[in-house]
């Protein structure tokens, strides 16, 4: 049996009498002031977030605009700042790139950040490329700021059953314990897996995956993750990242119970699809990275086509 003939979650609790819905109210072009190697590459993969002093702090990915692998790998993260969330001042040059080892895991590129802030340091979870291109790794950096990361290796390894791994979303429940989401690759497609583990840096217990595709959808094929929203947290919320076979990626939304192990509630429609292209080479692509929680609404960052930056405000009702 494959996952995609396990098409009902049987945890789905169809019995709740919460009725919610999102809706976008808002959506804004993020405009990133880019300097040094940063300047004229695609950007993708806008990890946001809050600082205590007001301002938004984002990593985001820098791609060559050529996106021949020879020239500068499968790209960089770069560090900027923003005072009111839609215009981000970069930094010129990356704080995580890829190694000039010829053994390093990432020394093909570095992806997908993900930033955690515990315990007096910053996490960040990313995807390291290796130069063959035909392998990547979940990996993670720590340092006290965003300037001075070291990096660690794997984060959490693919296994026979679950490869490239990738694309964390980590978060902390009400037990105390972490929980990360993670993109896997399983017969020809993108799947969500889910790790638990006592600290945010695991090790990762293996738990079954928390949804799956739906035949008949605009996400039939692949899942990939995307951020969580934890204004309610007896309801938390990921926006994830779905797909057909084709890979025409497109935004939905999935409530999960207290522990984020149990779906109680999935969109029907997405929330999110792309713009109509810019250029005649524009990929059919919307991917979520991260939300900000701001009360009524919620800031969710995305991407369009894998070269422009989106800031969309969500309301729940």
């Amino acid at each position: 049996m494959t996952l995609m003939d396990k098409v009902t979650d049987k945890r789905i609790d169809k019995a709740t009498d919460v009725v919610t819905d999102f809706n976008v109210e808002q959506i804004d072009v993020v405009q990133i002031d880019a300097k040094g190697s940063l300047k004229g590459r695609d950007l993708m993969s806008p990890f946001a977030w809050d600082m205590p002093d007001g301002t938004v702090h984002m990593l985001l990915r820098g791609v060559d605009r050529t996106r021949d692998p020879k020239v500068a790998g499968t790209g960089s993260i770069y560090y900027g700042r923003s005072k009111d969330g839609v215009t981000f001042t970069m930094d010129p040059e990356p704080v995580l790139a890829p190694d000039p080892d010829p053994d390093a895991p990432d020394n093909g590129g570095c992806e997908d950040p993900t930033v955690v802030h515990a315990d007096g340091q910053f996490v960040v979870f990313y995807t390291g490329v290796e130069k063959t291109l035909t392998r990547g790794y979940m990996l993670y950096a720590t340092g006290t700021d965003l300037h001075h990361l070291t990096k660690h290796g794997v984060a959490h390894a693919s296994t026979k059953n679950e490869g490239n791994v990738k694309e964390a979303t980590v978060a902390r429940t009400q037990d105390g314990r972490w929980r990360m989401f993670y993109e896997f690759a399983h017969d020809q497609r993108s799947c969500i897996g889910l790790g638990i583990g006592e600290t945010v840096t695991g090790p990762w217990k293996e738990s079954p995956n928390p949804f799956l595709a739906r035949k008949e959808s605009w996400d039939n094929w692949h899942l990939s993750t995307g951020p969580m929203l934890h204004s309610d947290p007896d309801r938390p919320v990921m926006f994830y990242n779905g797909a057909t076979q084709d890979a025409r990626w497109r935004i939905g939304w999935v409530i999960f119970d207290n522990a984020c192990q149990c779906v109680v509630d999935r969109c029907i429609e997405p929330l999110i699809t792309p713009v109509p292209p810019v250029e005649r080479t524009d990929t059919n692509i919307a991917f979520a990275a991260s939300v900000l929680d701001r009360g009524r609404l919620a800031h969710l960052y995305y991407s369009i086509a894998d070269r422009i930056i989106y800031r969309a405000l969500i309301r729940r009702s």
